[in-house]
Parts: structure tokens; sequence; C-alpha cells
């Protein structure tokens, strides 16, 4: 190995790969097993401290791997209890990640990729531009520090952070099935919720090896309206989305696909769009999670006035859907849904842009 490569991070590695990598080590599987319990369920990263794996596996694996976390370097508190951690990765860059409390439940949002290359219109994320996915530690990681910062794991994980998962769809995927491993954090599936906005090949892939729950940034009623707050929308649009999503949730009555609409003031919030949100999700078991819109520096959006957001949730809830209106966690510390940024080194030209586009508008250019 040479003096430049990283040697591989167990955390990387699910239950099956840690009890491959210590046979493979001329080990019992069943110390695979010890290890990666340590690693999630107790948070020890010392080999020397995982005091029921034989001396010799543990000198091992001090020569071979090396188990490396993102590391916390802010903590910002919000008066509602929220808490912001920005976290830096191997490479300089920097996610975000927040736990939101709520009673005895404890919620943590996850980042899937430095940045984001979807350009959703609304969202701060998407303005930083995007540099790479994360890794499965990287991903987990996130979880791990929460879990050791509240003394407990988590009640739930969304993965609603910065990035899209399903475009980094291998790491996610095995992530989460950490996140519900019994010897790890011991997540029940309705516990952990993946976020996409909307990219349909991988939401069937999706159903083939996961049962996660599932939720989709659908933020308009139409596909002229969705193109331009969601671009992903002009690959892949409503008329593909929907099937995908009734298909995910097929053969469980229990189970819905939430969708997420954040309340634009004056654009996607009229009773006219509540009309057609009806007409689409007809025969989908649906929630709907209506979301105040979240300034932040460069947006040239509104947020909808409380009693249109609550006169358009009482026209879905009307019809028959079960509509909420979620409670704005965090703005204060720019925790909240869309205002994560963290640190990225833009690979795709996005910041460069938004920079013209802002100093157009205000006339510097």
């Amino acid at each position: 190995m040479s003096a430049t490569q990283a040697k591989p991070n167990p955390l990387d590695l699910d239950l099956a790969g840690c009890e491959s990598l210590v046979t493979a080590l001329g080990f019992k599987a069943f110390h695979g097993r010890n290890l990666f319990k340590w690693m999630h369920k107790h948070g020890v990263v010392d080999f020397d401290a995982m005091t029921d794996l034989p001396k010799s596996l543990r000198t091992v694996l001090l020569d071979t791997v090396e188990i490396r976390l993102p590391r916390i370097l802010q903590t910002h508190p919000s008066a509602d209890g929220t808490v912001k951690w920005v976290m830096a990765l191997d490479d300089g860059q920097r996610v975000e990640t927040v736990f939101i409390p709520e009673g005895k439940r404890s919620t943590i949002c996850v980042s899937s990729q430095v940045g984001c290359a979807l350009e959703c219109a609304f969202c701060a994320t998407a303005r930083q531009g995007f540099n790479r996915n994360l890794s499965v530690a990287e991903i987990i990681g996130q979880v791990w520090h929460a879990a050791r910062q509240l003394g407990a794991a988590p009640t739930n994980v969304v993965m609603m952070g910065m990035g899209e998962p399903l475009a980094n769809f291998e790491a996610a995927v095995k992530a989460m099935d950490v996140m519900q491993d019994d010897l790890a954090y011991m997540l029940a599936k309705q516990r952990v919720t993946l976020s996409t906005s909307g990219i349909v090949p991988n939401i069937y892939r999706l159903r083939e090896v996961s049962d996660v729950s599932l939720a989709v940034s659908l933020h308009a009623p139409n596909d002229a309206l969705r193109d331009e707050l969601v671009p992903i929308n002009r690959k892949y649009p409503l008329a593909e989305l929907i099937p995908a999503c009734k298909h995910y949730v097929a053969g469980d009555k229990r189970r819905k696909v939430t969708w997420e609409y954040v309340m634009l003031d004056g654009i996607n919030d009229s009773p006219a769009h509540a009309k057609q949100l009806i007409r689409l999700l007809e025969g989908v078991p649906s929630k709907v999670n209506l979301i105040p819109f979240n300034p932040f520096t460069g947006s040239d959006f509104g947020t909808s006035p409380p009693d249109r957001v609550e006169t358009f949730r009482e026209r879905l809830a009307r019809s028959g859907i079960f509509a909420m209106t979620r409670k704005t966690r965090g703005d204060e510390i720019a925790a909240a849904c869309g205002q994560l940024v963290g640190r990225v080194q833009d690979r795709t030209g996005r910041l460069g842009r938004v920079r013209v586009e802002t100093d157009t508008r205000a006339g510097l250019r």
C-alpha cells in the first residue's frame, strides 16, 4: 500500500462486509459481527478497546484498515432545541447534519452528497453547486456522531439533508441498511425516510432492495411549473413519477408516499394549484407536507402567508388527502428545510452562474 493511499475504512461496510473482512484476514465471521457492533452500537473506534476481539485480530486490523469519521467542526443550537452540526470531510469540504427534537422523537436529517446537482430553484444547497457523492462512512458517520451527542441512537433518520440520495444510490442504500441493523442503530423501516426529487428509475430500483419510507419533493401540481422549480422534472415528468411512487407503496395498505410541497407566495399556493394537486394524487396513498418557504440570501421567493397555507391544507383535507403544515425548525441557525449549504468545491459551474444572476438582478452587471 502506497504512503498516499488511504487504508480501507470499515465504516464503509455493512454487517456482511465486516464478516467478509475478518474472514479474509483468517478469523471467524462472528468476530466481524462483534467489530460491527463495537463501531455502531457502542460507538467505539479504537480497535484496542474492542476487548472481545482476539488481540491478534486487533493487531491485524490496526495494520490493514482505519476507522475514519467526519469531524464535527461547529455546533449551532437553536432556541427550539434544533441543533445543526457542520462536519468536515477528509478532503476539507463540509456537510451539514440537523437534529430535530419533538417530544420523545429525535430525528436526524442526514446529507448524502457534497452539494447537489439538481438545481431546485428554492433550495440553498443547489446554489452551492456539486462536488461528489458521500461514502457510506460519511453518511453513517453523521448518524454515529448524532448518537454520541445525544447519548442514544436517534428514533428517526430522514435522508433530506444536502444532496439527492437516489443519485448516490449504492452508498445511500447501504447506509440505510446499517441504520436498520439490530447490531447498529436498530431503526425500524418506517422510521428511515429517503427523500428524492424524482429520479424515476432509481425509485423502481429502491423498491427492489429496500422498504424504507419514501418522500418526494413535489412542489408543483403540473409539469410546466415543476419544470421551473424542480428541473429534474424535464427528464422525469409527472406522468412517469406518479406511477413509480404508486408502485413503490403497492401491496401494503399501511404505506403512503409523503409529498413535500414548499409553499411559495404567489407561485404554487392558489386554490387552482390545490385543485390540480388533488387531481394529480388521486388513487395514490398519500400524505402531503406543506412546508413554509425558508428564505436564504439571494433567493427571490417569498413565503406564503399562514392563512393561505391553511386554506390550501383544508382544501386537500376536504378531498380526503391527509395534509399537514410542517412546523419550521431551526431557521435562525439556517438549519431549516432548504437552507443547508456546507462547504462545496463546486465542479458544475452552478455557483458562478448564480453569482452572475444575482449581480445582474442587483444591477451590478
